[in-house]
Parts: structure tokens; sequence; C-alpha cells
């Protein structure tokens, strides 16, 4: 199976760009965890790539990236990366390695993990997320390995699983409109998204409506370049999305911008004897929703008018929803009114019209052929919430418990710098009885508390294939390169490993190509894949015209019987922070902590020329609030709560609305002034459902300690 196309050094695809003799173009795909998903083009010449650019051919790339994959080779032949095993040779945390052979890590590693399996397996513990967003590198190999092991589960929470659930609770599933056709919707509300920064295709097809007469309204704490660029900005207070959702149903209400007959024939819950969600939107007025959001009742009315009336002028209406509003304790509850909304107006009749927070749903992934689950034999082990991994990491062994954490195999993710309230979080991986094994590019803060550290490949070396959360496509990675140094794949390394335990199930020698194969099985069209570089799933251009939703009953789901079942609320509601803004003297300002526009999550952080843009770790804050500490930009200040203090400089910013700073990460502890960053702030509490993080859930105090030379 060839992994390169070659391509005329002049081509259709790509009429300006011009290839040196013998250079090739590979066919890949981005693995970052983003929405878009791009298409990718590397060129390599004598082996190496010396170009990533978006793939022309691919609509939704069109051969367009963001700025930080475009320079994805800077990050593959980073002189910091990690090209061989090494082993710990100092203190915990103290970042000294030695080199060693594969075969004396692996062997080492796999006899520590016997020794602990003998006594309890579940006191083995995976740890990963989206450091990438394939499901071979992701999930496939690595998953056999914990199954067959009989190692404790991870709940993968720590991003969107808030908003996930509400998605499946209302809509049925992680579904939603297609992306393209946003360019052809007469009012779009961009809701709790910096579209520009972590979504620019879709900002794309926005600026395509607008530029055809499309209303663009930007719901936001903060002023993100992509409020900046909308009609409107409104700056609610963080955790306070339900509220403006309920007092914009309260105003289709009582002005009849409904559409009965959607409603009577395709939803669940509007009205009944006890009370449907008609009752409980006409309790949110403007006035009552305004005074809890922190903005004007008329700039709500505004926008119900601007809403209700495209359903009036039969004009589709378009929701781009996103995950930063959902990491807070109401994040659920927020998610479940804001999709509800569609289906008030019949705007979910247009292809245009309806809402999107995710459309992962949408793609057919066989999880059971990839992870192989009956290699579990029956087994059902405990799971670890990844979100509060640093309060699991000092539990002790208890019933309720389980097994003290005795090892932590880390692959895909850095949660020493992403997991909230760090300081727990860096004590737990401080354990020097903790053997911990990392997976990495990179000597990041966590690899810093390793025992070992394994050399990954990255996207440009391996086999992948993903689908998306933001568009309707499947994409197929090809290694563009071979393995730099003593690099190995996750899958790889999985293999060798299980070998080392004695694992025998054929299912561990199954090659990348054959797990690349099973991801869709028959579902998507593999040659195409191969040919092309993504596929296109069959959906309908608008899924829930005539209703159809794939819930129980249907229909979208104002009333989850499911969630009463439970004891919860079956109705969408305003659910408060846990830590509410104005609620306590001791701390009064909220606390947001969105990414910087150059990074993703912690990755790239270590990009020279990325890191060069962004410059430090900033907070920003209100020249309100600021004046009323004393605080210019570039002061020191100490940020702090009950959970610890982070030192960093000020930014006085109109970014930032009164009573909400905003810390912007998430920059590497070891980069911040006194080797810490902003999750030394954030709590483990968890959302209302889905048991996710509460980031943006967050008081403080700001205090200015030193002006900045």
């Amino acid at each position: 199976m060839s992994n390169t196309i070659s391509i005329s050094p002049r081509t259709e695809a790509n009429p300006d760009n011009r290839l040196k003799p013998g250079a090739v173009q590979v066919l890949g795909a981005c693995p970052h965890d983003c929405p878009d998903t791009c298409s990718l083009l590397t060129t390599v010449e004598n082996g190496i790539a010396t170009r990533v650019q978006g793939n022309p051919a691919h609509p939704h790339t069109g051969g367009v990236l963001c700025n930080k994959v475009s320079r994805y080779t800077e990050r593959s032949y980073h002189p910091e990366r990690l090209l061989g095993p090494l082993k710990r040779s100092g203190p915990k945390g103290s970042g000294q390695f030695e080199p060693v052979s594969w075969e004396a890590a692996l062997a080492d590693i796999a006899a520590r993990l016997k020794a602990i399996a003998a006594r309890d397996p579940e006191a083995i513990v995976p740890y990963s997320y989206a450091g990438t967003m394939g499901q071979v590198q992701g999930e496939s190999m690595a998953g056999r390995f914990f199954n067959q092991l009989g190692a404790s589960f991870l709940d993968r929470t720590i991003c969107s699983s808030a908003g996930g659930e509400a998605l499946v609770q209302t809509l049925g599933g992680k579904v939603g409109m297609r992306v393209e056709f946003f360019a052809e919707s007469k009012l779009i509300i961009i809701w709790g998204s910096n579209s520009i920064g972590s979504n620019l295709h879709f900002w794309r097809y926005a600026q395509q409506a607008k530029r055809d007469g499309a209303k663009l309204v930007c719901i936001d704490p903060r002023r993100s370049e992509t409020a900046e660029k909308c009609h409107e900005h409104i700056a609610l207070l963080p955790g306070t999305d339900a509220a403006l959702a309920l007092a914009l149903m309260h105003e289709l209400i009582i002005h009849d911008w409904l559409d009965h007959d959607y409603i009577a024939r395709h939803t669940l819950g509007w009205e009944s004897p006890q009370g449907g969600l008609r009752e409980r939107a006409l309790q949110w007025s403007p006035e009552r929703a305004a005074a809890v959001c922190g903005v004007p009742a008329e700039q709500i009315r505004s926008l119900a008018r601007d809403y209700g009336e495209c359903m009036v002028n039969r004009q589709p209406a378009a929701i781009r929803l996103n995950y930063g509003m959902q990491r807070v304790h109401g994040g659920g509850n927020a998610a479940r009114a804001i999709a509800c909304l569609p289906a008030l107006t019949g705007a979910w009749r247009h292809r245009a019209g309806g809402v999107l927070l995710s459309s992962s749903g949408l793609f057919p992934v066989d999880k059971a052929a990839l992870q192989r689950p009956e290699l579990l034999k029956g087994r059902q082990p405990r799971t670890i919430n990844m979100s509060t991994i640093g309060n699991a990491l000092l539990a002790p062994a208890s019933p309720q418990f389980g097994p003290k954490i005795e090892a932590l195999i880390v692959y895909n993710s850095n949660p020493v710098a992403v997991a909230p309230e760090s300081g727990k979080v860096v004590q737990g991986f401080a354990r020097e009885d903790l053997f911990t094994v990392v997976l990495e590019h990179f000597q990041t803060d966590t690899a810093d508390y390793a025992d070992y550290i394994l050399p990954a490949t990255t996207q440009l070396e391996h086999w992948d294939v993903h689908g998306a959360y933001g568009h309707t496509d499947a994409l197929l990675n090809r290694p563009a390169i071979a393995p730099l140094g003593q690099a190995k794949p996750n899958t790889q390394i999985f293999r060798e490993l299980a070998a080392h335990m004695g694992f025998a199930d054929p299912c561990f020698s199954d090659s990348d190509e054959q797990l690349c194969r099973a991801v869709f099985g028959d579902k998507v069209d593999f040659q195409q894949l191969l040919d092309k570089g993504f596929a296109t799933l069959d959906l309908p251009d608008a899924p829930f015209a005539e209703g159809r939703f794939p819930t129980a009953s249907g229909r979208c789901e104002f009333f989850s019987a499911r969630l009463a079942a439970e004891g919860a609320d079956g109705l969408p509601g305003h659910v408060p922070n846990h830590e509410a803004a104005g609620s306590s003297a001791q701390f009064p300002l909220a606390m947001i902590s969105p990414p910087a526009r150059n990074f993703l999550n912690s990755s790239f952080v270590n990009v020279k020329s990325l890191r060069d843009i962004e410059a430090e770790p900033v907070l920003e804050i209100h020249a309100d609030d600021a004046a009323a500490r004393g605080i210019t930009t570039g002061a020191i200040v100490k940020v702090f709560n009950q959970r610890g203090e982070y030192r960093v400089k000020a930014e006085v910013s109109a970014r930032a609305r009164p009573g909400v700073v905003n810390g912007l990460g998430i920059w590497w502890r070891k980069l911040g002034l006194d080797g810490t960053n902003v999750n030394e702030l954030t709590s483990q509490q968890l959302t209302d459902m889905g048991r996710g993080p509460v980031f943006y859930d967050c008081l403080v105090q700001v205090q200015r300690e030193a002006q900045a030379a």
C-alpha cells in the first residue's frame, strides 16, 4: 500500500505549487482537537518534509490552514523532539533522565506492570485524550492493551462531555446541521466560540453569509477576535447562558414567533399538566435574565426579535455552539436550552438553519472492532474521571474508590498542565510510589514526572483515520516521512508492550493499515480515502426538516425522561455556577481561561515561532477592575483563590468585561513565572451532566505585586 501520491510540478489541484523534480506530496489529516479536521498535503523532498499545507481539493479545508498547523514541520523537526526512550535519573519532577534502549525500557515497564496487575490490575490507569484525534493512534491498540490487562477505565471528560450529553438528551446524539450551509444563513449566532482562533473554516462560511447580508452575533464573556468582527457582541457573565436562552424563548412565546406545527409534530415536552418548557420559559423575562447575565434587557429582546423574525420571514437562522459555554456547573443544562431553540422556530426546516455543536455522532466508528472489549472477559473495572485525576492520585485504597493508583500510562495528553486544580495533580504525580510512563513528542510538564518517557511519532510519521466534530467528512492520514530517531507510533509501542506482557491474542498483531480499514468497516469507502484523502458521509442536507431525531421518541426532546428517571430535572433550566459571580467578597472576580490564539490546549506551546507571537502568559483585566487595584499593563499580579495562586503579567484590555478576568492558556507550567499556570486556580468540581470539568466556573482575587521592568 503506497503512502505517497506523486504530483507533477504543476497540476490542476495545485496550479500555483511548483515542486522540485522528484518531490512528492502526501495526503494527510490534521490530528488536533479542532472542529475543522483539515485535509493536509505534505511536501517531501529526499525523505524530509519541507512544507505542510491545506489540501485545496478538500472543500472544507480549501487549501487553507490555521497559523498553528501550517508550521507543523517546525514541530516535527523541533530540536527538543524526543528521539529515544528515557529513564528517570533524578527525583520525580526534576526532569532528569538518561537514555535507555527500547528493549530495556519495555522489559522493565512490563515487569512493573505485571507485578501491579498480579495484586490488582485496576491499580493501573490509562490517561489519554485528544493529543491526536485519530481513531488508530488514539484508542485502538491502546484500548486492546488495557482491556486485556483489566486496567481501570478512564472517563474521558476533560473537554466536551457536558455539551455532548446535552445533545444526546435533547437531539439524540452529537448531531446537527451541516457546517457548509451556514454560508446560506441570514442570522448566525456564534455562542461560546472564538471561531477565528478555534474554528477557522466555519468562519469562512460565516464571512460568506455576512457578505450576502447575514447578521452575525457573538455571545461570549470575552471580546474575542471573533466578537470584534461580528455585528453584535453579547458579553454575558460566565455560566449564565441557560438564563439567556430561556429569556429568548420567553420573547418567542409572547410575540408568537413560534412554528406551532413543528412544535406539535416534532418536539416533546413543550406543554404538559406538570409544566413543560413553555411554562418554564415564561418565568424568564428579559429583565430577570439581564440581572443574571449582566447584559442589558434590550439586548436580549433585540436578539430574540432577530431570531423570531427569521421564522416569520421564512429565513434560515443558525447557531454555532461551541464548548466554551459548557465548562461551568450548569453547562449541560445550558447546552440543552440552546439546542431547543431551533425546534421552537422550525429553523430545522432549512438546510441553513438549526444548531451545530458537534457532528461526531454522525460518523460510524466501529469502536468494538478497534478496542476489542471482549478482551475484558466479563470483567467490569472501575472508572476514573480524568477531570478529577488530582483527587484520584491522592486517594487511598477504599471499598468505595477501589485500589490506590499504582501506575499511570499517559499518552496523547499533558495532565500536569491541562487538568484542573493542578496543585493536587502535581502532588499526585510526585508520589515516589507511583509508576508513570509517558508517550510523548517533547518533555512536557507531565513528562518531567515520568519514570519512563517513550518517544512517539507525530502525524507526519504514521497512519491514522479521522472523523470530525465540525464537518461531515472522514479523512485518512498517510505517513509522509519515516519515524525520526527511534520514535514509534502509539500503536507499535502498545504492540511491543503487549508482547513483553505475554499477551498472545492475534489482535495485537494487526497492522496500522488493518486498523485504519476497521475504523468505519464497510460504512465508508476506504478506496476513496486512499485516492482522495477524504470521503463525505452520505447525509441529507436538512437532517431534521421532518423531525426524525435520533431520540427514543424521534422528536426533539425538550423533556428528557431519562434525566428525570435519574432524579435530575427533565427540562433545561438555569443552574448557577458553583462559584457564581458576585457570590464571594473574598474572591470578587470571575475567571475564564480560554486558549491563547496560537496554541491548542498545551500543544504548540514549545513551537518557537508561535510562542514568539504569544510572548508570555497574560491575564486580561478590564480597565475598571485594574484601576481599583492599581494595576497597569505589564504589572506582575498575583491571581489567587482558596486553591492556589498564579503570578502573571497583567494586560489591561477591552477584551475583558467588568468583573471577569481572562487567564489565557494553556501554557506549560515550566514557562510560567513561578512554574505554575492558570489551572493552579481551577477546581475539580463537575458539571451538572456529563461529569465534565468547570474550568470557567472559578472565582479569584487579583493583586498587583510589582511593575515589570
